[in-house]
């Protein structure tokens, strides 16, 4: 048995095929590159002092708290680790708890990752993506799409001649909502707004949360059994519902500070505009109809399928080389613009 650094396991390297496309990636990425590129958007913050009044036998003193780093919170996750991630999701088209998931259980994966043994647990924990793509941003991303068609010229998957010819063409990225109707969206806008004002301390004379259930329940079952007028007019007394609630906490909000109405204010016009476009099937001030409360930049994109005509989520392009089809850009366009003013934007 050949010798390891632990005398119990054998290397990853050991485990799995070197030969494998994931494995010859793994030592072909410039990932010290990769790291010192990123490292500056994950600097820890200084945080700032805050003035203390105090009392001490010579007098009054301030103290300045909260100036300090503490060393005792939890290590940060290797930069390498985190990217793997994101790009293994992304290759094999799974979601943020699926890649953890999998990456459990995948040899490959984990030395993709840079770890030297296997370990059947999870990397982290599947919100951490979330809050690592924020952070990392639009030009992190391209950063790293950068780093990967460099790889792909180095190991003359294609030629750089190729990269001065790309086909660019538009989608849509659809989100993960729900079908948006009347009714659930009334509904959701009712929880919404009584959860939102008893987390600032406003309590409501009554909150209709059995009746709103039941009345959600009635508008499906109208819908199914194709009894619209009725479905009308339960739809009618959600969006009446709403707009007791938006009035009471308008009412009650008003003499409190300016924090609590920053804070509420948001949820009160996301109501007020389902209540707009419920009523009347129109929005005012030509603004764009709401579809999801948690993700209100969804649009309706209509691309003309027979099966499924309509798609709720963002516009984006996509950029590919003639040959080959390597994907050498990709953006998405809030507000649905027309394919062609995305054109200059995409190609740049």
């Amino acid at each position: 048995m050949s010798m390891t650094e632990d005398f119990f396991r054998n290397r990853l390297d050991q485990l799995i095929d070197l030969r494998h496309p994931l494995a010859v990636l793994a030592n072909r990425m410039p990932w010290q590159e990769i790291e010192a590129s990123l490292a500056h958007r994950f600097a820890r913050q200084v945080r700032s002092g805050k003035k203390i009044e105090g009392m001490d036998m010579f007098g009054p003193t301030q103290a300045l708290a909260g100036s300090g780093v503490s060393n005792a919170g939890r290590p940060r996750l290797p930069t390498r680790l985190m990217v793997s991630l994101l790009y293994l999701k992304h290759a094999f088209n799974e979601s943020d708890e699926d890649v953890i998931q999998r990456w459990g259980e995948t040899p490959t994966w984990q030395y993709f990752s840079g770890n030297e043994y296997f370990e059947h647990r999870w990397p982290c924990d599947p919100t951490l993506l979330v809050k690592f793509r924020k952070l990392l941003g639009e030009e992190g991303v391209e950063e790293l799409l950068a780093r990967t068609i460099e790889v792909a010229v180095t190991l003359k998957l294609i030629a750089k001649k190729e990269l001065s010819c790309i086909i660019v063409d538009s989608t849509v990225q659809e989100k993960a909502i729900a079908h948006p109707t009347d009714s659930k969206l009334l509904e959701t806008a009712r929880i919404k707004l009584v959860e939102a004002a008893k987390a600032q301390g406003i309590e409501h004379k009554q909150t209709y949360a059995k009746g709103g259930q039941l009345l959600g329940y009635k508008a499906g079952r109208y819908a199914h059994a194709r009894q619209f007028r009725r479905m009308r007019k339960v739809i009618k007394r959600q969006s009446t519902i709403v707009g007791r609630l938006h009035l009471e906490i308008t009412r009650k909000m008003s003499p409190l500070s300016q924090a609590v109405q920053e804070a509420l204010g948001q949820s009160i016009a996301k109501a007020e505009r389902l209540i707009t476009q419920t009523r009347s099937h129109k929005t005012k001030d030509k603004q764009p109809k709401l579809y999801s409360w948690h993700a209100p930049e969804v649009k309706s994109i209509s691309k003309g399928k027979s099966r499924n005509p309509y798609e709720f989520g963002v516009k984006v392009g996509i950029a590919t080389t003639f040959k080959g089809t390597l994907i050498v850009g990709a953006r998405a366009f809030p507000g649905n613009p027309y394919d062609g003013h995305t054109l200059n934007e995409q190609v740049e």
